[in-house]
C-alpha cells in the first residue's frame, strides 16, 4: 500500500505484508456488476487483506447514475452473480440495499443508511460487531477517482468513510496537486493500493459473451454456468448494444 508521501504511480517497495484486522472495519465495494469478475474479486481480496478490512460488502446498484440507459441485466440476475461469486469467501458479503431503494444509487445514501442502521442492513449481511463501532472504507479504481469530484455529495462522502483506491491497468493515478485542488485538506481519507491490476472489464466481458467467446478465467465457474444457463448477454438488444 502506498501514501501519497510515496507518490501513487512511483515505484513501488516489494509486496507489503498483511495488514492486521480491525475489528468493526467494513469494506464497501458497489458497481454494476453486470457481470462481476475476477478483477472485483482480487480488488476487494487487495483492500480486506492490506487494510486490515474484517469484511467486504459487495452492493450491486439498482440504478447507476453515470450510466443512464445503459443497456443492463436485471437486478436480480446481477445480484445473484455476485451471491454466486463469492458464496465460500466468508470475509466477502452480499447486500440487496441499493436494489431495495428507489431512485438512482448514490453511494453517499447507501454509506449513511449503513451507519444509520449501525453495519447491518434490511437487505442481508453485516450483522452489527457486538464489540466494536463500524468504520467503513469505500473501495473505488484509480479511473472512478478521477470522477470523484462530480459524485453525488463527495465532501459528505468523505466524511462518512475513507477512500481504498485500487490502481486501474496502467492508468496513472493523481498526484498531491490534483487531490489538493480537488478536496482540500482531505488527502488523510485516501489509501492507495498496489495492486492487483487486473485488466478485465465488463464491457469486454459482456461482447465476448454476445460473440460467442468463452470467458473461462474472466469470472468464477459459477458465474460463467449462471450466464450460460439464463442466457445474458445474448440477442438483438446485446448484439445492438
Amino acid at each position: 500500500m502506498t501514501s501519497l508521501d510515496d507518490g501513487v504511480s512511483g515505484a513501488r517497495p516489494g509486496v507489503p505484508r498483511p495488514h492486521a484486522v480491525a475489528r468493526g472495519s467494513i469494506g464497501i465495494l458497489g458497481g454494476t456488476f453486470d457481470p462481476i469478475h475476477f478483477g472485483h474479486l482480487a480488488s476487494a481480496e487487495e483492500a480486506r487483506e492490506a487494510l486490515g478490512l474484517e469484511r467486504v460488502l459487495f452492493i450491486p446498484a439498482s440504478v447507476p447514475p453515470h450510466k443512464p440507459g445503459q443497456l443492463l441485466s436485471s437486478a436480480e440476475d446481477r445480484a445473484t452473480m455476485v451471491e454466486l461469486a463469492i458464496a465460500g469467501n466468508p470475509a466477502f458479503e452480499s447486500s440487496r440495499i441499493e436494489l431495495l431503494r428507489p431512485g438512482p444509487s448514490y453511494s453517499v445514501d447507501t454509506v449513511a443508511a449503513l451507519i444509520e442502521s449501525g453495519g447491518a442492513s434490511s437487505a442481508g449481511g453485516l450483522a452489527r460487531s457486538p464489540d466494536s463501532e463500524p468504520t467503513y472504507t469505500f473501495i473505488l479504481s484509480t479511473e472512478a477517482l478521477l470522477g470523484l469530484p462530480d459524485w453525488h455529495e463527495p465532501q459528505r462522502l468523505l466524511d462518512l468513510c475513507r477512500m481504498a483506491v485500487v490502481p486501474r491497468g496502467d492508468l496513472s493515478g493523481p498526484d498531491w496537486a490534483w487531490l489538493d485542488e480537488s478536496f482540500p485538506g482531505r488527502a488523510d481519507r485516501f489509501s492507495f493500493l498496489d495492486g492487483p491490476r487486473l485488466q478485465i472489464s465488463g464491457s469486454a466481458i459482456r461482447e465476448r459473451v454476445t460473440a460467442g467467446r468463452s470467458i473461462r478465467y474472466l469470472v468464477p465457474d459459477a458465474v460463467r454456468a449462471y450466464i450460460d444457463d439464463h442466457g445474458l448477454y445474448q440477442g438483438p438488444s446485446w448484439r445492438n448494444a
